[in-house]
């Protein structure tokens, strides 16, 4: 997928799933969860190629601008929408499916100071409300809906709420 078709069907996914966005111009220069899927995309490149403190720097970057935190080492697909992103912390070997929704506060974090896969594996078409925190390495089913103010420390069944 080329880059500015990446773009479109960002903006496309906020339009279908945002009742309030109003236009491309309000959702480009005020959706910070549009600004933090962007700014992944950079920081996990820099990743990928071993400049670490580079993609850290585009994190923090990011975690100023908007209030998200996504560590440059996490897995996104296609498709995620954030929704009143502050803040969201997303751990470095957490791995989201394709169309995820997060709203705000959710933590896909780790249990303590483990090393290699910590963080949850998330589904596709998986909502998390807001407030959940989503804990340790183990696997949200596709198409599961995590309640606002959950703390999940164990899988998820797919079609789960």
């Amino acid at each position: 997928m080329s880059f500015l078709s990446r773009i479109k069907k960002d903006i496309r996914v906020i339009f279908e799933r945002d009742p309030a966005a109003k236009s491309v111009l309000e959702v480009v220069l005020c959706y910070s969860g549009l600004h933090a899927i962007w700014l992944h995309r950079i920081s996990h490149a820099l990743f990928k190629r071993g400049w670490i403190v580079s993609a850290r720097l585009v994190s923090n970057f990011c975690r100023f601008l908007t209030g998200i935190e996504i560590h440059p080492g996490a897995t996104i697909g296609d498709g995620l929408f954030i929704d009143h992103g502050t803040g969201i912390v997303i751990g470095e070997t957490a791995e989201l499916g394709k169309n995820v929704t997060l709203y705000q506060g959710v933590t896909l974090g780790g249990t303590g100071k483990e090393k290699g896969k910590r963080h949850p594996t998330i589904g596709n078409n998986v909502v998390v409300a807001t407030g959940a925190k989503v804990l340790g390495s183990f696997k949200v089913g596709d198409h599961a809906k995590i309640g606002a103010g959950s703390v999940v420390l164990k899988e998820v069944p797919p079609h789960a709420t």
